[in-house]
C-alpha cells in the first residue's frame, strides 16, 4: 500500500514533525475527494477519508509498540517508549486539525458548509448544551464532573474500537479533529470579520492575534484530552495484537495486559487534568 510505506514506525516515532504533515496532507486530500464526490453526507466523508490512509500507520506504530513489551523488561522504560508513540500520533492528530481549521477558515462558505454540515450541528449542540452554563446552576464541580465523564464515554469507545479494529480508535479522534477545526475555524472567521475595517499591518497583526487565540483556547485542555485518548486507543490497539499472536496463559501476556492498565490509569489521569483545566483555567484566560 503506497500509504503505509510513506513512513515506517520507527521514522513516526524519531521524526515525528513529518506525521504533522501528513494529518496535513491527508485532511487536504480528504477534503477535495469528500467535496468532488458529492455523496449523501460530504462532511463524515470527510472524515472517513481523513482516517483511511492514517489507519496503516497507526497500526504499524502500535504492532511496532507491543513488540517493545517483549523486549523492554522495565515498565519505567515501556513507558519511556510508549511516549515516542503517543507523540507522533498527537502531532498527526495536530496536523488534521491545522489542515482542517485552514480549509473552514479559507474556503467559501458554500464549501464550509458541505465539508462541516455535521460537525457545525454537533458544535452548536455542544454550545447549546455547553456544561460551563452548569457553573451557574450546579457550580464549576457539577461541569467538571459532567466533562469528565463524559471524556470518560469517549476514551471507553476509544478502547473498544482499537481493540476490535486494531487502529479503530482513529475515527473517533478524526471526528474530534474535525469538530474541534470546526470550533476553531468558526472563532477565526467571526473575528477576522470584525478585522474588515482594519488595513495593511494592523489588520495583519489582528489576523494572526485571531488565528493564536482560537488555536489556545482549544489547545490548553485539548492537547491533555486528546492524548488520553491516544494512550488509550494504544492499550486497547496493543492488547489486540497480542491476543493475536500470544497465548493467554503465557508470562509475555500477562506483562503486555500490564502494561496496558499502565497506559489506561496514565489515560485517566490524563482526563482529568483536561477536565480541570477546561473548567477552572480556559475559562480564567479566554
Amino acid at each position: 500500500m503506497v500509504l503505509e510505506s510513506l513512513t515506517s514506525p520507527e521514522n513516526a516515532e524519531n521524526k515525528y514533525y513529518f506525521m504533522l504533515l501528513l494529518g496535513f496532507l491527508f485532511s487536504a486530500i480528504a477534503a477535495v475527494l469528500s467535496y468532488s464526490l458529492q455523496g449523501p453526507s460530504p462532511s463524515l466523508l470527510f472524515v472517513f477519508f481523513t482516517a483511511i490512509p492514517a489507519i496503516p500507520i497507526m497500526y504499524a506504530i502500535i504492532k511496532y509498540e507491543e513488540g517493545k513489551d517483549i523486549v523492554y523488561e522495565s515498565e519505567k522504560k515501556l513507558l519511556k517508549e510508549h511516549v515516542k508513540a503517543l507523540r507522533a500520533f498527537i502531532f498527526l492528530f495536530i496536523g488534521m486539525v491545522l489542515g482542517m481549521t485552514l480549509i473552514f477558515a479559507v474556503v467559501p462558505s458554500e464549501v464550509k458548509f458541505v465539508l462541516f454540515e455535521t460537525q457545525l450541528d454537533n458544535f452548536l449542540s455542544i454550545q447549546n448544551s455547553s456544561p460551563h452554563t452548569g457553573m451557574v446552576t450546579g457550580g464549576a464541580w457539577a461541569s467538571f464532573s459532567h466533562i469528565f465523564f463524559n471524556n470518560v464515554r469517549v476514551l471507553v469507545l476509544s478502547v473498544i474500537f482499537s481493540f476490535l479494529f486494531g487502529a479503530g480508535a482513529i475515527f473517533i479522534l478524526t471526528w474530534n479533529a474535525s469538530v474541534i477545526a470546526a470550533a476553531i475555524g468558526s472563532f477565526i472567521r467571526n473575528n477576522l470579520s470584525v478585522a474588515a475595517e482594519f488595513l495593511g499591518l494592523s489588520r495583519l497583526i489582528f489576523s494572526l492575534e485571531t488565528v493564536t487565540t482560537g488555536l489556545l483556547m482549544y489547545s490548553i485542555h485539548g492537547i491533555p484530552e486528546i492524548l488520553a485518548y491516544f494512550t488509550a486507543a494504544l492499550a486497547g490497539g496493543i492488547i489486540s495484537v497480542a491476543v493475536i499472536k500470544h497465548d493467554f496463559n503465557s508470562e509475555n501476556f500477562e506483562k503486555i495486559l500490564l502494561d496496558s492498565v499502565d497506559l489506561l490509569v496514565f489515560s485517566l489521569v490524563l482526563l482529568f487534568v483536561a477536565a480541570l483545566l477546561e473548567v477552572f483555567v480556559t475559562p480564567l484566560i479566554f
